[in-house]
């Protein structure tokens, strides 16, 4: 290397120089690699461009002929320059001809050079080309010089990834960094979003990478580090942290990379090669990110994502950039993309502009994808690294019917969407028809249909589709979205809006499901190594009686002269009940003593969802004023699999034999004693379940807003006789199915059934 450390000083100061010139990208090309061959005494300079069919192209070069330019193209499983590609890994050798995936090219004349250093050229851990240098000496590069090269590469990854390369290129052989993407995923909420990316945590933009002090810059890095140890430290002093099992956790891996030699040492590195200290964090998350990315252990991914946060926060010291987006004004159609986010923190945006949400994570029972259907946004999750995926303005298409998101996505695919959600406008003005006509099968039989809600924004729907009421009312959500533990007063008023906007069709409230998964941001965690399974719901309940007395005390007082409905989750043995309902009592006595108003009526009831109560239905029937059975908790206890991992949730089928042997135990023994029971889980919110559910004897489904109008226009062409008799004998046959899913798919489309 001319100069030691010197030359990539001077090379990234003239890069520096190119970049400002205002000249087409093919000049720019071209003169860059003449000065990285100058530079760095190298005999050829030449870029690669990863193309989006999986090629490589040659797009720039010194040394070799150059005629090869934009004719020379291999695969990324040819070559030494589609290994660099492949591994996003350096490769350096003093005889590159010798090596077995050398791939010889006539056109580029480069059979008389000898040494090859080639180094990915890297964004956000993606890798968009190759940068290669060539001598005719067996020479071997220095650790230095493939610094320095990397960090070169910066600048061409930003070259590469603004789209000046795109308009050169022929139809099909674009740059691949702004290449139409086609995703799978899950989907978590109907509907069909277009529109342009917000990142929820976006990536710092570095706009400065060329140091001019490089002392200066190597203090301001150290300075960096030694504020964000701190912060961290002050955090896990903290009281309230310091007894947190998961979150504590968490930040003891930050404290350890934060304290990470390697990892300092790396960004020092990237320093003196002449980038500034933001610069250097960009340049070492983005190559430690390409390896992660290439890994398959989990827990080692999962690692990654710790790293993209320390190195956000590192970035947020150095360029004194504070708040996030929500805080910002949204465009028109705003998709929202995040690793994973809070319901509160998706409450936060101006939901009026938002039109979709894309996570990596997301499960389709979490309370943030309930609070996406609430709002109408079309949500889909399990898309693996969509966020190193998509830049700030992206055109996006978020397909919350068959879980597909669409990136920068060609014109004919824009096109298609633009008629299908022409085509979901018609069918909603189809259901929209049917507001009024009767929930009465073909046969005459009557189905009640029933709203999930929990939040203010679900309350309009009640009108709009003519449901019957409101089946389950999720109150914890107000608690899960607010900033401190709502007041009694806070809390009479949303459960009186509610009465209000329900006016005279019944509203069944839920009494606080927090603990487990549902974590509220200002009570103190309680780890637990099955939080499913621990305490939650009704057992946090009955051992803070003051908290589950003070929500019942508020429900009882906006019940005030009307008929009140309350049941308890997460039961698993009829003496909690008894217990629960002894502190209703207790408060309609308290009520009564100090002159309050009482509700009309006070009905009380249990959630079924806990297997053990499907051995107590007597004792419990003979108590209940009606019943609800959550079939999210109920069928992934039964399978002992966990609804939120990806790995198990889809593993067992809720319309297997067994699960539908349970719900039906559960409606039969209903009917036998008299008592109400709705159905109120994900199953009655999808057509095909919903169809299922009234074949076992379901009269009563709450469904969430959006699936109303699909499952009324279901039943309304439903011959529920003929349904039921084809589904029984299969329930108590030995030679059982697998799933009567096929089975109910087949019976609906033999009866035009729309699903």
């Amino acid at each position: 290397m001319r100069g030691a450390l010197g030359g990539p000083r001077v090379l990234l100061r003239r890069l520096r120089e190119v970049m400002a010139e205002p000249v087409s990208a093919q000049d720019r090309l071209d003169k860059i690699v003449v000065l990285i061959a100058a530079n760095m005494v190298a005999e050829v300079c030449s870029v690669y461009v990863l193309r989006v069919d999986g090629t490589l192209e040659l797009y720039a070069t010194e040394g070799l002929n150059r005629t090869a330019v934009h004719l020379t193209v291999m695969r990324i499983d040819e070559g030494l320059v589609g290994t660099v590609a492949r591994e996003a890994e350096p490769i350096s050798l003093s005889n590159a001809q010798a090596h077995p995936a050398y791939s010889y090219r006539p056109e580029t004349g480069e059979e008389i050079y000898h040494s090859f250093l080639g180094v990915p050229i890297l964004r956000a851990g993606n890798t968009l080309g190759v940068l290669v240098v060539q001598n005719r000496a067996h020479r071997t590069y220095t650790e230095e010089e493939i610094e320095a090269l990397q960090t070169t590469a910066m600048v061409l990854a930003e070259i590469i990834a603004s789209g000046e390369l795109t308009a050169m290129a022929l139809p099909g052989a674009e740059p691949a960094a702004r290449r139409p993407l086609h995703l799978s995923g899950l989907a978590l909420s109907d509907g069909i979003g277009l529109g342009h990316v917000v990142l929820h945590e976006p990536r710092i933009e570095v706009t400065k990478v060329i140091a001019d002090d490089l002392p200066a810059e190597l203090k301001r890095l150290d300075a960096a580090i030694d504020t964000l140890r701190a912060s961290i430290d002050t955090m896990l002093e903290d009281e309230g942290v310091a007894r947190v099992g998961e979150h504590r956790e968490i930040l003891e891996a930050y404290r350890m990379f934060a304290h990470d030699r390697g990892w300092i040492a790396r960004m020092r590195e990237a320093v003196l090669t002449g980038l500034t200290a933001e610069g250097s964090v960009e340049r070492v998350q983005s190559d430690t990110r390409a390896r992660m990315l290439r890994m398959t252990d989990p827990y080692l991914r999962e690692r990654m994502h710790d790293l993209d946060d320390l190195a956000n926060r590192l970035l947020r010291q150095l360029t004194g950039r504070a708040g996030g987006p929500e805080h910002e004004p949204l465009p028109e159609n705003a998709i929202i993309v995040a690793r994973n986010m809070s319901p509160a923190a998706l409450l936060d945006y101006d939901r009026t502009r938002i039109r979709g949400l894309v996570l990596e994570e997301g499960a389709a029972t979490s309370h943030l994808t309930i609070v996406a259907r609430a709002l109408g946004i079309a949500a889909v999750g399990h898309i693996e690294n969509i966020v190193g995926q998509v830049d700030a303005g992206d055109s996006i298409i978020v397909d919350g019917v068959s879980g597909e998101v669409h990136v920068r996505p060609p014109g004919d695919v824009e096109l298609a969407y633009v008629d299908k959600v022409r085509f979901r406008a018609k069918r909603l003005e189809q259901y929209a028809a049917l507001r009024d006509v009767p929930n009465v099968t073909r046969d005459g039989v009557e189905i009640e249909l029933h709203l999930n809600a929990g939040l203010l924004v679900d309350l309009p729907h009640i009108d709009e589709t003519g449901a019957a009421g409101i089946g389950l009312f999720r109150t914890e959500l107000q608690f899960m979205i607010a900033s401190a533990f709502p007041r009694t007063n806070e809390q009479l008023k949303l459960y009186r809006s509610v009465l209000d906007a329900a006016a005279d069709r019944p509203v069944v409230f839920r009494t606080l499901d927090i603990g487990g998964d549902k974590v509220l941001p200002y009570m103190r965690a309680i780890e637990e190594e099955n939080p499913a399974l621990g305490w939650r719901a009704i057992r946090l309940g009955l051992d803070r009686p003051g908290l589950l007395r003070s929500q019942i005390r508020a429900l009882l007082r906006a019940a005030t002269g009307r008929e009140l409905r309350l049941i308890f989750p997460m039961v698993s043995a009829v003496e909690e009940f008894d217990r629960a309902r002894h502190i209703v009592e207790r408060e309609l006595t308290h009520l009564r003593r100090h002159g309050h108003g009482l509700p009309d009526r006070v009905l009380i009831g249990v959630m079924l969802e806990v297997p053990a109560l499907l051995f107590q239905l007597d004792q419990l029937f003979s108590r209940v004023d009606f019943a609800s059975v959550g079939s999210n908790d109920l069928v992934q206890f039964l399978y002992a699999a966990d609804r939120g991992n990806p790995r198990v949730a889809d593993r067992f089928d809720p319309l297997a034999p067994p699960s539908l042997r349970a719900l039906k135990l559960i409606a039969d023994k209903a009917s036998a004693f008299g008592k109400q029971v709705t159905l109120c889980g994900e199953l009655a919110s999808r057509p095909l379940e919903a169809l299922a559910l009234m074949a076992i004897g379901y009269r009563k489904l709450s469904l969430s807003p959006a699936s109303y109008g699909p499952v009324k226009a279901m039943l309304l062409q439903l011959d529920l006789g003929a349904l039921s008799a084809l589904v029984a004998p299969l329930l108590e046959s030995a030679d059982e199915p697998l799933t009567l899913r096929p089975l109910l798919k087949a019976f609906a489309e033999k009866n035009g059934l729309p699903l």
